[in-house]
């Protein structure tokens, strides 16, 4: 993890994988509203869509934060809507706290059907967690989250072999049920939109990138490795659908279907680890922002403001948890989706390309002028 084109090429996209996991990707229930719900083949396409969406925008993302040196979405956004980055900042404080409220319902649900704990002791230990390692700061965050991404990585891997194994029989017939239709290109658009506060989450990863060449590979890199833990998980899921479009916990009914409680257990191991992952990343974002604004100043932040900022957003994020689960992703993320392709998709993919991509922008030297 300390090699140089590990920290350049796949942290950036370790880390923003991390963020994007959250409780409705890790369970399965985004991968449903999103994308299953509309069949399996329309739902494929918008996942690759979705996908195409990350890569290009974690590009270009990260080429300009090389550029303007901007490791926190604060400055970032400043130099790419002026004024207005404020709208941007309004945005990703309210999707930050229902990401917090969707994890906080997702560990609860967890607790309670797989360990058969109340949901409340699910709730205040993820989100517990998240406060401690806010704790420590940037260097063991980026060793939590590129550990635990490899961890999530084999326990996804190991869920769709084996569900392949057992029910894949039914998985050609599936997609050929399922003809290419309906809204797969809306819905592709509004999980890329929404998902993408994740590169800012990113950002502070940019640091260690050096060129071009590095920021824009890292950035196409980052789509891809966002989104193969889903699109496995969506393997697992089809041969199950469209029973499986109604579980509030979809991970639960294929590792149920499995019969392995020792692999359920695993499985739901790793992902309170990712659960605490997305928030620690979400709320990290602000803490950035937060000191680079006091550094801006002369004054360092202390390290017990960085819990302190985190005791507020968990606190609030706390009180939507009673909403449950699918209510909070069905009505909440679908809204928020289009502030961000309005204040963060559409200038990065015009403005942000053409002053990302200027001849003056390739060297080091010119950075500053940028």
């Amino acid at each position: 993890m300390k090699a140089p084109w590990f920290r350049r090429y796949l942290l950036p996209g370790l880390v923003f994988q991390s963020a994007v996991i959250a409780g409705g990707y890790g369970t399965g229930r985004e991968n449903v509203e999103f994308f299953l719900s509309i069949g399996p083949t329309p739902g494929l396409a918008a996942m690759a869509l979705s996908t195409a969406i990350w890569s290009a925008v974690c590009a270009v993302t990260f080429e300009l934060a090389r550029q303007f040196r901007s490791y926190e979405y604060r400055s970032f956004f400043k130099r790419l809507l002026g004024p207005s980055w404020t709208l941007f900042e309004v945005t990703y404080v309210l999707l930050t706290l229902l990401v917090l409220a969707v994890i906080g319902a997702a560990a609860g649900s967890i607790a309670d059907e797989t360990f058969g704990l109340p949901y409340a002791l699910g709730v205040i230990v993820t989100l517990g967690s998240v406060a401690l390692l806010l704790f420590y700061g940037s260097v063991t965050i980026e060793r939590f989250f590129a550990g635990w991404s490899f961890a999530l990585y084999g326990v996804y891997a190991a869920l769709v072999v084996w569900s392949l194994m057992r029910f894949g029989s039914s998985l050609g017939e599936s997609f050929a049920a399922s003809p290419l239709e309906g809204s797969w290109v809306v819905n592709g658009i509004q999980y890329g939109g929404y998902n993408l506060s994740a590169a800012a989450v990113a950002l502070f990863t940019v640091r260690h990138i050096q060129t071009r060449k590095q920021a824009v590979s890292a950035g196409l890199l980052a789509g891809v490795i966002g989104m193969v833990p889903a699109f496995f998980f969506y393997l697992a899921m089809v041969p199950h659908y469209p029973g499986i479009v109604d579980a509030t916990v979809p991970s639960n009914l294929i590792l149920e279907a499995l019969g392995s409680r020792t692999f359920q257990v695993l499985f739901q191991i790793v992902l309170f680890g990712t659960l605490i992952e997305t928030g620690t990343g979400m709320i990290h974002a602000v803490n950035e922002r937060l000191a680079a604004s006091r550094r801006e100043r002369g004054l360092a932040m202390p390290s017990r403001a960085r819990p302190v900022v985190a005791a507020v957003f968990l606190g609030i994020a706390l009180s939507l948890t009673p909403l449950g689960l699918i209510d909070l992703i069905r009505q909440g993320y679908g809204t928020i989706t289009w502030g961000f392709i309005v204040y963060y998709v559409l200038p990065v993919l015009t403005v942000g390309a053409w002053l990302a991509f200027r001849k003056r922008g390739e060297t080091r030297g010119a950075e500053g002028a940028s």
